[in-house]
């Protein structure tokens, strides 16, 4: 099935909305670090051959598709929300926080706002939920680009800091390397106390 990867844009806009943003989260799933939004608006006819939803593409296809994003959108925004306000808040509340926040980093500042997954978010700007959106819409496929590779190298910096979790390969996630790792070193800074695998060793 041919999928129109701009029906939900031009929706939009037919509905006289002119800075449609699309936005994607990162990081929901691991046991250590922040989770990562991405929020983008991109021009009438932006092509990057192979966009997708993050998850299908190979680590060196997302950062050739994230340069191209970065020098073609109107206005790319990431949000960020670390691993102690998300035991605050839990990781829902949290990765709709992060969404609100680069929503708010656009420039120009968005009037609608595509998302992916079934939850809205806290900002006051007319949005719409869209599950597996970032499969079905451009503007969510490039948010979710720019979210993972943006949390991808977050992780790979925290790995220079703890080299003994090996973040720089499982960027977090409840790998069995990973929890062989906490069971071994205990936890880090950057461990999410609530979850659980981690909250066992706390």
């Amino acid at each position: 099935m041919i999928v129109d990867f701009w029906k939900f844009e031009n929706e939009a806009r037919l509905q006289g909305f002119t800075q449609v943003a699309g936005i994607d989260e990162a990081g929901r799933g691991p046991l250590a670090g922040p989770v990562v939004s991405g929020a983008v608006i991109l021009p009438t006819g932006f092509e990057a051959p192979g966009i997708n939803d993050s998850k299908k593409l190979t680590p060196r296809k997302r950062d050739q598709l994230y340069d191209q994003i970065r020098e073609g959108a109107i206005a790319v925004g990431v949000g960020l929300v670390d691993n102690l306000q998300i035991d605050k808040i839990n990781i829902l509340q949290a990765a709709l926080l992060s969404m609100a926040q680069a929503a708010g980093e656009l420039s120009p500042a968005p009037d609608f706002l595509l998302i992916d997954g079934t939850f809205t978010t806290p900002a006051t700007i007319k949005q719409k939920a869209i599950p597996k959106g970032d499969a079905l819409s451009i503007s969510i496929a490039a948010a979710s680009i720019i979210a993972k590779v943006t949390r991808d190298r977050i992780m790979a910096d925290f790995h220079d800091r703890y080299p003994e979790f090996g973040f720089d390969r499982h960027k977090g996630y409840p790998t069995k390397a990973h929890k062989e790792a906490i069971a071994r070193h205990g936890i880090s800074p950057i461990h999410r106390l609530t979850f659980k695998g981690v909250k066992e060793y706390v």
